[in-house]
């Protein structure tokens, strides 16, 4: 085993780094902000942008009577959530699980010098 100060022999080699506080601000930043445009998309999709006299949620029987501009708005806004949606689970993977199935970096090994002639 290579004894290094830097790394703890008693810690697991799944357990992540912690973030300092700024960058853990801006970790969770990230997040709050990509679930807050899912569910804002979401609200217009099933409660603003409805055609007059139709229940509120899925558009069911009333999709054939719609117009073409306040279908094209909702699925745009639907475009919009699942974007934020992919967003937020490839960011996730990204910061959160990949770094859990990756081991330790080895402790940094100083170059050896080259060869006297």
């Amino acid at each position: 085993m290579i004894d290094d100060p830097m790394i703890d022999p008693n810690e697991a080699p799944s357990t992540p780094r912690r973030l300092s506080l700024p960058w853990l601000i801006i970790h969770w930043v990230i997040i709050v902000n990509f679930l807050i445009e899912i569910a804002y998309a979401g609200y217009q999709v099933f409660f603003v942008v409805r055609p007059e006299g139709s229940g509120v949620g899925p558009l069911g029987s009333a999709a054939s009577g719609i117009d073409f501009e306040m279908m094209v708005t909702r699925r745009l806004y639907a475009s919009e959530a699942w974007i934020a949606i992919a967003g937020l689970a490839i960011y996730l993977a990204v910061t959160e699980m990949l770094p859990r199935r990756w081991p330790t970096p080895p402790p940094s090994i100083p170059p050896t010098p080259p060869p006297a002639a």
